[in-house]
């Protein structure tokens, strides 16, 4: 089973739940609960990841 994080709720919704929300509000897919309950965690390790990438490229150039 797949499940989302809820960006707007902050709740983790599972694929087969009718009641999920709209894709813009939604975080994933993840293949478990609990990766799904660390999205937000995730989301900003990798956004500094990649912010730092951007340094060292702007520094190189």
């Amino acid at each position: 089973m797949q499940y989302w994080f809820n960006v707007k709720t902050k709740q983790v919704e599972a694929h087969n739940d009718p009641e999920r929300a709209r894709a813009d509000a939604l975080l994933g897919p993840y293949e478990t609960q609990a990766e799904a309950e660390e999205a937000l965690k995730l989301a900003a390790a990798r956004t500094e990841a990649w912010d730092e990438e951007q340094r060292k490229e702007d520094e190189w150039n």
